[in-house]
């Protein structure tokens, strides 16, 4: 007997079918329709690709519902516009009816499925994604909008990580004690639930942060959740030992998020957080990467170090260092007094750091620069964001 999607995936497909459902209502009374359509989009999509990898039998019904919504759209005829979005209703409901169909199976605990969205690595990004609001506001965001903004780069954070945890199972099977215990790698939680997991916060955080927030803001975030799941875990990461600087672009949207979230707009401020996340990435990852080299090398993960050696390593980490810092400092006019000189202070220390790793790349000096790289980085925005709000 097949199995039964997991709760995740039941959500995602009660959350498309509640779509489909509020966009007909909408039409007949043109109430806001084209926007509460599109927020049926994510939840149908995130069916389809779980059906597509992890439960076959809901792949019919789910891209029926898919597939007339968009044809729905693309019809301005009222008589035929109405008769295909039903249809995709009835499609979106029978998707849904189905998830609650088939064998259960075990889903793992609770426990795993808050491991499976990194809230260490999550904790640091909503610090950058909440320096941003406050950039963009050029003070104060307003309470509802910020824990809005948050709670939405969360949901898009833990889902990303949760499709890495899938991607990377193989790979976290093999580099050792740190990653072997992982909840998908471990067996803990099945393959399927994660990706479901992954999918559906993924779609939930379009549709919070479009309904409450901004487009620009949900659709900043599924780019950098996209951007790190498919570009940098399932092909820089495998394939090039230029992986982390390339694939740092997804680390450096949130602070785009939080801008958009309460500019409504892009400006230059927000490029020189974006450039600041970028630029301090390599550092941070290399210093990492040497102290599990032999991890990576097990792995066949074409890290710098295992590629180029520690001395190739080392040299980078302080060209990149020498470059972020004089970013952090040459963007100061822009970003305030306040940032400036924590940017001096804290920045005169990293290049210290990286200059010692440079002379003696032990390992005890790649550990002091890699914790001090997410102090660095934390306290550095925390400036940025109180300047607009004291000055």
């Amino acid at each position: 007997m097949r199995s039964r999607p997991g709760f995740w995936l039941q959500l995602a497909a009660l959350a498309g079918a509640a779509g489909a459902l509020l966009a007909v209502v909408s039409g007949a009374f043109g109430l806001g329709h084209e926007y509460v359509s599109a927020l049926a989009v994510p939840p149908l999509v995130a069916v389809v690709v779980a059906a597509w990898i992890a439960h076959r039998h809901l792949l019919v019904p789910a891209s029926a519902a898919l597939a007339l919504f968009g044809a729905a759209a693309a019809v301005t005829a009222d008589g035929l516009h109405v008769a295909l979005a039903s249809l995709s209703l009835a499609a979106a409901l029978v998707s849904a009816a189905q998830c609650f169909r088939g064998e259960p199976i075990a889903a793992g605990p609770w426990r795993d499925y808050v491991t499976l969205t990194k809230p260490r690595i999550m904790s640091l990004l909503l610090v950058t994604g909440a320096a941003g609001t406050f950039v963009g506001a050029q003070g104060l965001p307003s309470p509802g909008l910020f824990a809005a903004a948050m709670a939405g780069l969360a949901l898009a954070c833990g889902g990303a990580s949760a499709l890495n945890h899938l991607l990377d199972a193989d790979i976290d099977r093999l580099m050792g004690s740190r990653t072997e215990k992982r909840p998908v790698a471990a067996g803990r939680v099945p393959p399927a639930r994660a990706l479901e997991f992954g999918l559906t916060l993924s779609a939930l955080s379009f549709v919070l942060l479009a309904s409450t927030v901004n487009v620009l803001t949900a659709a900043l975030a599924l780019v950098g959740n996209l951007f790190y799941v498919l570009v940098y875990t399932r092909w820089l990461k495998r394939s090039t030992p230029q992986n982390i600087v390339i694939g740092g672009a997804a680390g450096a949207v949130p602070p785009l998020v939080g801008y958009a979230a309460t500019s409504g707009s892009l400006g230059l401020p927000a490029l020189w957080l974006f450039l600041i996340v970028f630029l301090w990435t390599p550092p941070h990852f290399w210093a990492l990467a040497l102290l599990l080299k032999e991890s990576y090398a097990a792995a066949r993960v074409p890290m710098l170090p295992v590629v180029r050696g520690d001395a190739e390593t080392t040299r980078q980490i302080l060209l990149y260092s020498v470059g972020m810092v004089t970013f952090t400092l040459a963007v100061g006019l822009s970003l305030g007094p306040v940032y400036s000189a924590t940017a001096a202070l804290l920045g005169m220390l990293f290049l210290g750091l990286a200059w010692r790793l440079r002379r003696e790349p032990t390992r005890r000096n790649a550990g002091l620069l890699f914790h001090y790289s997410l102090l660095y980085l934390a306290l550095l925005f925390v400036a940025a964001a109180v300047d607009p709000v004291i000055l």
